[in-house]
């Protein structure tokens, strides 16, 4: 086997309900796990969706709600599916866009740990479009001069794909490729690593697209008006704009992609504001005595002295006896107010 690993490459197809990633649910999972030593495991799950299956649907994967009404609901599957795929790397067809965020949605959904960081992703679809533009028929007819039997059943999709990324390796080996800015290399190989990177040329931050890394290893929105923009320069300019994605049908794993970017942002920004804050004057020791501010001498020489109030003090009337009213008193108010006695 020309394909070299250095842990499994777990190749997984989906049969669901439909293709809204945010909306849909699986109702078949299939997963061959390919050992480093050429060794297969292969496991399939029957998984009740939770919600009708749409004609349209079940007329292109073979699967009616009357197969899956005694199935157990992903929430119950979910740590049993994650346990059998392990660490490995993923593969399938056209599961970069499709496959592996379904599977994250129901993974968040269910509340079942699976971690993508440090895993290799191979979308054979991406090797087959841009060596060959083809389908997963044609691809399995070209590459292995097969047809498909029972095709969209999970399982022989899932063999199929298998089977044509082993066809590609080997009709690719020492072919050189030309990407659109006219850099030549060598990119199939029976490396998982290699081939992680020639099946994600779009760079996607999310699996959805929803957001994208430049050059530069920044996410960019890409979708809507602000479509090419780095997603910091947009919480910059409409902060809004990531309450309006949270709460928007958007998929769990671009919600949580994007709230890791937030966090981030946001500890910029406090950052920022914490250093244009002036420098506090620093505490005097606690066992400095208090200085009272210095009062100003106060020299008074004009020839009569002014007395000095004291404000801190309250205003009290000299005590004198009050004095009785007689008629010389009785007489000076008359004369006051021009009234006579």
């Amino acid at each position: 086997m020309k394909l070299k690993l250095k842990r499994p490459l777990a190749f997984f197809d989906l049969e669901t309900t439909g293709t809204n990633i945010g909306a849909d649910r699986i109702c078949e999972i299939s997963v061959i796990k390919l050992h480093p030593d050429g060794s297969e495991e292969v496991a399939t799950w029957r998984v009740h969706p939770g919600i009708p299956i749409p004609l349209e649907s079940s007329l292109v994967h073979g699967i009616y709600d009357e197969d899956i009404k005694d199935e157990k609901r992903f929430k119950e599957l979910g740590q049993a599916i994650a346990e059998f795929i392990g660490d490995s790397d993923l593969a399938g067809y056209n599961s970069n866009k499709f496959d592996i965020p379904m599977l994250m949605e129901e993974f968040l959904r269910a509340g079942v740990a699976f971690d993508l960081e440090n895993r290799h992703f191979v979308d054979v679809q991406n090797i087959f479009h841009q060596m060959e533009q083809r389908t997963l028929k044609a691809a399995y007819q070209f590459y292995c001069d097969k047809q498909i039997i029972n095709a969209h059943s999970a399982e022989a999709d899932t063999r199929a794909t298998m089977e044509v990324l082993l066809a590609q390796i080997e009709k690719y080996e020492n072919m050189e490729w030309e990407d659109k800015k006219g850099n030549r290399s060598v990119p199939v190989v029976g490396d998982v690593e290699a081939l992680h990177k020639f099946t994600n040329l779009s760079r996607p931050v999310d699996f959805a697209g929803r957001m994208v890394y430049n050059e530069e290893g920044e996410e960019l929105i890409n979708f809507g008006k602000h479509k090419g923009k780095r997603v910091e320069d947009v919480l910059n300019a409409e902060p809004s704009y990531y309450s309006w994605m949270m709460q928007g049908d958007f998929p769990l794993y671009t919600k949580r992609k994007l709230e890791e970017i937030y966090k981030r942002w946001n500890a910029k920004k406090v950052a920022e504001r914490q250093q244009a804050k002036p420098a506090q004057p620093a505490a005097a020791p606690a066992n400095t005595p208090r200085q009272e501010p210095a009062k100003p001498a106060f020299q008074n020489n004009s020839p009569k002295s002014t007395p000095q109030i004291n404000n801190n003090q309250p205003f009290k009337k000299k005590d004198e006896p009050a004095k009785p009213v007689d008629d010389d008193m009785l007489k000076q108010l008359a004369m006051k107010f021009g009234k006579g006695l």
